[in-house]
């Protein structure tokens, strides 16, 4: 599996080696003693998956300690490019975030560790699938407006289609009054 790291301590990009043939293919997806040993010593205990069509946004989210998420995402039909936000206070990175184009072609994933806002679109209709570190919790759940001016995220795409929920989500600079300035 290659390992493609990012500008953001811990978040990494994974390929996976991809067996083709005349019958089709064959990829591992996780390998919890090739993680540890690529230093994702992450413990998965939930998998989730969704389908968007193509537009859909989804973000961005995250759970608050005690039940912080990190998160092993990949596409399994489509593509979207995925979000992740640095939130992890005293980090060099904090407030800033990477784009990846997650794709089923390529089965590209993405490591996202705990302290980080996630969220996606749809750049076709798709299949999403993550691998979570900790189990949901309502009481936990939080998010970023998709749109925050204070993170200025291009998310290439105009006029996507939001959830009436994540459209209430709060900006960044009320949940993190103190990095803004």
């Amino acid at each position: 599996m290659q390992v493609i790291k990012t500008s953001i301590e811990g978040l990494v990009e994974l390929r996976p080696k991809t067996f083709k043939d005349s019958r089709g293919s064959f990829l591992e997806t996780y390998n919890q003693p090739v993680f540890h040993e690529l230093g994702i010593p992450a413990h998965f205990v939930q998998d989730n998956q969704s389908f968007s069509t193509k537009g859909v946004l989804r973000g961005l989210h995250f759970q608050n300690e005690p039940f912080a998420q990190g998160k092993l995402v990949r596409v399994i039909t489509g593509k979207v490019m995925d979000i992740a936000v640095d939130l992890r206070e005293g980090s060099p990175t904090f407030g800033k975030y990477e784009a990846f184009i997650l794709d089923s072609e390529t089965s590209n994933m993405a490591y996202i560790p705990e302290g980080f806002a996630h969220g996606f679109v749809a750049l076709e209709d798709s299949i999403f699938s993550y691998k979570c570190t900790n189990v949901y919790n309502k009481a936990c759940e939080s998010g970023i407006i998709w749109n925050d001016p204070d993170l200025n995220i291009d998310w290439g795409i105009e006029n996507p289609n939001v959830s009436d929920k994540d459209q209430q989500l709060a900006r960044f600079r009320e949940l993190f009054p103190q990095s803004v300035s």
